[in-house]
């Protein structure tokens, strides 16, 4: 392999909220989830619906999404279940993106989303929620003890916590490998078994570890071909520089998920007191 195409991570993800409501970035979401539910993560319809059932929302109850990019899947949630959601995101683009969005469903009145860094406390009293979810995105954070501790804390009691984490390492990974798979900001390689400790020293009880893999193998490796076929357009809007580092980043995570070495789990716990 050569020397990996990385790119600055304000580029990385510039170029997706910058353009994700046109038909382009639609079109490739809906060929690569199967479904276009406005995600920008592994995550499909059909596992968000078997996340679902996990998390038991209902009307009256409030679910805190947890770097909820564009807000397609909170927003699915909110109108699927009936319940209120507020979403967080470091990335001004995505909040309003998704403060768009909710409008464009006539969800604003049940959905918000703030622009917040959520590697650190959060801005909400205890108890607030009856679930939290973070998708695809604990590996950002380099202090995952202290994340969840802050999500315990918010969570009412008997609340649920659902958090998939994509870059759980279960085998051997290259420099180069790792180089690729972590060019887009902070990233947090963790061994299978490290989630389950943390999330029982933060006085949580599991519920659900389940190995998702599969998904994000077939969903990269279909992101890679759905952007490959509209090379050309997406070099002119990304730079040649994003597009190939894109590319590249979709293939090696695609190839490692598929060979077994880098996995994605699905971890569901609950706050007992």
């Amino acid at each position: 392999m050569g020397k990996p195409n990385s790119l600055p991570p304000a580029d990385h993800y510039s170029a997706n909220y910058a353009n994700f409501q046109t038909e382009l970035y639609a079109q490739i979401r809906h060929e690569a989830f199967g479904e276009d539910i406005g995600q920008n993560s592994w995550l499909t319809s059909d596992e968000q619906d078997r996340f679902l059932a996990w998390l038991e929302l209902s009307p009256g109850k409030t679910l805190l999404d947890v770097a909820c990019r564009a807000g397609g899947p909170a927003l699915r949630i909110a109108a699927t279940t009936g319940c209120s959601v507020v979403g967080i995101d470091v990335h001004e683009q995505a909040v309003t993106t998704a403060s768009s969005l909710a409008a464009q469903c006539g969800l604003a009145e049940r959905a918000e989303f703030r622009s917040v860094d959520a590697a650190g406390p959060l801005p909400f009293s205890d108890a607030s929620f009856d679930a939290i979810t973070c998708i695809d995105a604990i590996n950002h954070f380099s202090d995952r003890p202290a994340v969840i501790a802050e999500w315990a804390r918010l969570l009412k009691v008997g609340g649920r916590l659902l958090f998939t984490d994509p870059i759980t390492l279960t085998g051997p990974l290259t420099n180069a490998d790792v180089a690729v798979r972590s060019s887009a900001g902070v990233y947090l390689f963790v061994p299978h078994g490290y989630d389950e400790c943390v999330i029982a020293q933060c006085g949580l009880q599991l519920l659900v570890c389940e190995d998702v893999t599969a998904n994000m193998a077939k969903v990269a490796e279909a992101r890679r071909a759905a952007r490959a076929s509209r090379s050309a357009v997406l070099r002119e809007i990304e730079s040649d520089q994003a597009y190939d580092g894109q590319q590249e980043f979709l293939a090696v995570a695609a190839r490692v998920a598929r060979e077994g070495r880098l996995s994605r789990f699905v971890y569901v716990s609950k706050k007992l007191s």
